[in-house]
């Protein structure tokens, strides 16, 4: 795995020890950040279900102002760890939470912290994507006004037009993955 863009562009990335984790592959992260190139620049991303930490970390090579890495894995929160002391990333630019993606959604919610302007929900394809709606549900608490929720997703996985407020505005799939981009209702 490597960074695809950025001032960490071309830079390696450790990989998981076990095949339990699906790291986003090179080219979907690539066709993520196509599209969310306009608007990188400056926001605070949210990594649930980080894992390897990719997607989160070639958003702050890309421009974003802090990330959030969030996994229920302690191995997959030093594997980030050690990709961010390789890469030499700022420890004021990111933060790394071992917990539950849903309990750690509540906790931010009700400790009213700084809301994203991004999130990428990229969970184990079995899992449910409820939290999705509990995401919709803390709104202003845990989303800025004109946030992007990206949730990636197996082909053969339907998923709603509508989480809550948070309504589908486009979808791509790529090989047996889907991203599929919500944002709040206006």
């Amino acid at each position: 795995m490597r960074i695809i863009a950025g001032k960490y562009r071309g830079r390696q990335l450790k990989s998981p020890p076990s095949a339990q984790t699906r790291p986003t592959s090179d080219r979907l992260r690539e066709t993520l950040f196509n599209v969310l190139a306009p608007r990188i620049e400056g926001v605070r991303f949210l990594d649930l279900c980080a894992g390897t930490g990719a997607v989160g970390i070639e958003a702050l090579s890309r421009g974003a102002e802090h990330v959030t890495f969030v996994d229920k894995s302690r191995k997959m929160c030093a594997l980030i760890e050690a990709n961010t002391s390789t890469l030499g990333i700022d420890a004021e630019e990111f933060e790394i939470v071992s917990a539950d993606a849903s309990d750690f959604v509540r906790r931010h919610a009700k400790k009213e912290r700084e809301p994203f302007d991004m999130i990428f929900y990229d969970p184990p394809y079995a899992e449910s994507y409820e939290i999705v709606n509990l995401i919709s549900d803390t709104g202003g608490q845990l989303l800025t006004e004109d946030a992007v929720v990206i949730v990636e997703h197996h082909k053969k996985k339907e998923l709603p037009e509508a989480f809550g407020t948070l309504r589908r505005f486009r979808t791509l799939k790529q090989g047996d993955s889907v991203l599929s981009f919500y944002k709040p209702a206006a």
